[in-house]
């Protein structure tokens, strides 16, 4: 076993702890993040605002794809493998 696999068995773990919850709250999650999204908006003046909503739209993106691994069969909900299966 190489290194690269010996590091996915030891954090298998924690990815299915941090699947778990991300599906379990993701919603509060989501609001979390436009929360500070707005907060960090507002400091900034505006001036960001499209750089603010890339990165909030990324990062539900993120914890959509979290929580859709808690699946069995570790599939997207339209059946294709997430990216990271496939390596």
């Amino acid at each position: 076993m190489g290194f690269k696999d010996s590091l996915k068995a030891r954090l298998s773990p924690a990815r299915d702890k941090v699947s778990d919850l991300a599906a379990q709250h993701g919603d509060r999650i989501g609001q979390g993040l436009d929360k500070a999204a707005r907060t960090v908006d507002q400091r900034t003046g505006g001036k960001y605002s499209d750089r603010i909503d890339a990165g909030t739209d990324k990062a539900k993106g993120a914890i959509d794809r979290m929580s859709q691994r808690g699946d069995s069969d570790g599939d997207g909900p339209d059946g294709v493998p997430h990216p990271d299966e496939t390596r």
